[in-house]
């Protein structure tokens, strides 16, 4: 699989997440994918607060991102206050 390839069914995985997201006022937005690798992710809106936001990324995110593009290891969120 290409990087541009990785990075389509990435963008595919986020797609279906997204409206979950979006439904408590949140979104999510792709950073950067290190090495075919690590994603990183940076929750958005309501989420950024949510005090599930690192059980989401683990269960919903990572999973459903895997299921897209499974030689992706990580999925890390990019906090935006940092």
């Amino acid at each position: 699989m290409t990087t541009e390839e990785l990075k389509i069914n990435v963008e595919r995985a986020l797609a279906e997440i997204r409206p979950f997201l979006e439904s408590d006022g949140g979104n999510i937005s792709l950073i950067a994918i290190e090495d075919d690798k690590l994603v990183k992710v940076q929750l958005e809106g309501n989420c950024v607060a949510c005090s599930v936001n690192q059980m989401t990324l683990k269960s919903g995110v990572e999973m459903t991102i895997k299921k897209y593009a499974p030689q992706i290891e990580r999925v890390i969120n990019i906090d935006p206050l940092s």
